[in-house]
């Protein structure tokens, strides 16, 4: 892995805009080059270390994916290599944490599939048998698999924003029925073969987000990172067991020592600046990511 990156810095292309985790460039009028940083968010919330190999690890997990389900949509990869869009002396900022894709409309709908109860939709459930408007049958547990996987979509927010649970009625009013449709009944088929890979590698796929955008001929591709422990929930099959939350591979670790950590004196509000990460923090939460990474790819 290369030396820990927190902010890309590149002086051979123009900056389109910085993410909580991707510095994204122009190249040209028709493409972009997203640079994957080693930044980590827990609750909206940007930390002040970089994760070192976050970035490449997402990077060649999103890769990985790609290449397992483009048969189900097409996907934003231009299938060029990165490095040919930056100057010789940034090709090695670039290389291995990058993806040259096409530049497409966002469609502002978060498409989530959540196939077993966890998190908020836990939380949700017991107060009401419902997960974002869905009803589900009586008697599921925490971490329960849920009957069939189900489409709960969100309304992406601004920086720094919480994304907003929305129907899929509120979709179709957004962009349209045939729209709306596709992207559900896509990401329920994405979401349905990748769990059923990962389950061969002892991982669980408790539930995912897409992005999808239109291109130019409005065909509809999905877009961004695919898959990565950022933007799901994975579980080692050995550690789960219905009623309890499972071990993750994700960001849980952080947001665990988040939830019992101090600023001044005082209980974290969850709001920026985050406290500084101690490093067996750091060091714990790399190892994650690359044991979910090489789960997955050996």
């Amino acid at each position: 892995m290369s030396q820990a990156l927190h902010t890309s810095a590149l002086t051979s292309l123009p900056l389109l805009a910085r993410g909580k985790v991707r510095d994204n460039y122009a190249v040209g009028d028709d493409r972009i080059l997203m640079v994957a940083s080693d930044r980590i968010s827990a609750f909206d919330v940007i930390m002040g270390e970089p994760i070192p190999g976050k970035g490449e690890l997402l990077t060649q997990m999103a890769l990985f994916w790609f290449g397992k389900l483009g048969h189900i949509c097409p996907n934003h990869l231009t299938g060029d290599a990165p490095e040919s869009a930056v100057s010789t002396a940034e090709a090695s900022l670039v290389r291995g944490r990058s993806m040259l894709v096409k530049r497409l409309k966002p469609i502002p709908v978060e498409a989530v599939v959540r196939g077993y109860l966890a998190g908020s939709g836990w939380a949700e459930y017991q107060h009401n048998q419902h997960v974002c408007g869905v009803p589900l049958p009586a008697g599921l547990k925490n971490a329960s698999k849920l009957p069939e996987p189900i489409y709960t979509p969100a309304a992406k927010a601004e920086m720094g924003e919480h994304d907003e649970n929305i129907t899929f009625e509120r979709t179709v009013e957004m962009i349209g029925l045939d729209l709306a449709t596709r992207i559900r009944d896509i990401s329920i088929a994405i979401y349905k073969a990748a769990a059923e890979i990962a389950l061969t590698k002892g991982i669980i796929i408790a539930d995912t987000k897409f992005e999808f955008g239109l291109d130019q001929d409005g065909s509809l591709v999905l877009m961004d990172e695919v898959l990565t422990p950022d933007s799901s929930r994975y579980w080692p099959v050995e550690g789960y067991a219905e009623g309890k939350n499972p071990p993750s591979f994700d960001k849980q670790f952080l947001r665990d020592w988040l939830e019992t950590a101090t600023v001044d004196g005082k209980p974290w509000g969850k709001t920026a600046p985050a406290p500084a990460l101690p490093a067996e923090v750091i060091a714990n939460t790399s190892a994650k990511y690359q044991e979910a990474f090489t789960r997955l790819t050996t």
